[in-house]
């Protein structure tokens, strides 16, 4: 069985690349799709998981 802060980490990180594949799209800017790409990849899921660790929803 997978874990919830797996589950939450593997449906950000698809959408993290979306969007970073969306962002290149409209920009040309590699720092946006970077910030987009860890923002919403790494520290979103992150902040989430804090929040549910600290909360006691785990």
């Amino acid at each position: 069985m997978v874990s919830t802060d797996t589950q939450i980490t593997v449906v950000f990180v698809v959408l993290a690349v979306v969007l970073w594949y969306v962002t290149t799209g409209l920009t040309d800017s590699t720092i946006a799709a970077l910030a987009v790409l860890i923002g919403v990849g790494l520290v979103l899921p992150l902040g989430i998981r804090t929040w549910r660790h600290r909360s006691g929803a785990a």
